[in-house]
């Protein structure tokens, strides 16, 4: 079993690699990236990307991963499934939160610097992905069918 767990592991991680890859820049030129305003107060407890790290780090004490169905479901491709992946590869230099929204489904996701957060949703729904990635927002609206897999970078 020892010799075959590093196998597993590069297999996996292959596979969240590979599931409809999308590389978004929050920089220049893609339209998703909106300047996001920043308080005039002074002092950077304020700032947006302060406050995100608030929120990360509240959240992350509570958030339960959903890491075992998410690699079932890479795996096995389970077509009959009523729920399939989203996974989000951070990049950036920035915890983030992403926020997931649907028709009667809401998650908010920690995703620390260079990891990857995973989700299951319900299959043929549109979804409305956002986050703050360190001072810019990011915003995609995408209809998931099948595994759906971002990166996220500044």
């Amino acid at each position: 079993m020892r010799k075959l767990f590093p196998f597993l592991v590069t297999a996996v991680i292959l596979l969240l690699n590979s599931c409809e890859t999308r590389h978004y820049k929050t920089t220049a030129n893609n339209p998703v990236r909106k300047p996001y305003p920043t308080s005039s107060n002074t002092g950077s407890s304020n700032t947006s990307a302060a406050q995100t790290e608030r929120e990360y780090q509240n959240l992350i004490k509570t958030y339960k991963s959903e890491t075992a169905e998410v690699l079932t479901d890479l795996l096995n491709d389970s077509g009959d499934n009523s729920k399939t992946s989203i996974t989000v590869e951070n990049n950036s230099r920035c915890n983030i939160v992403l926020t997931i929204s649907g028709n009667n489904y809401f998650k908010k996701i920690p995703i620390g610097v260079n990891k990857i957060g995973a989700v299951m949703v319900p299959k043929n729904q549109n979804y409305n992905l956002s986050a703050m990635v360190c001072n810019s927002v990011y915003q995609k609206a995408k209809f998931v069918t099948s595994s759906y897999s971002i990166k996220l970078s500044n």
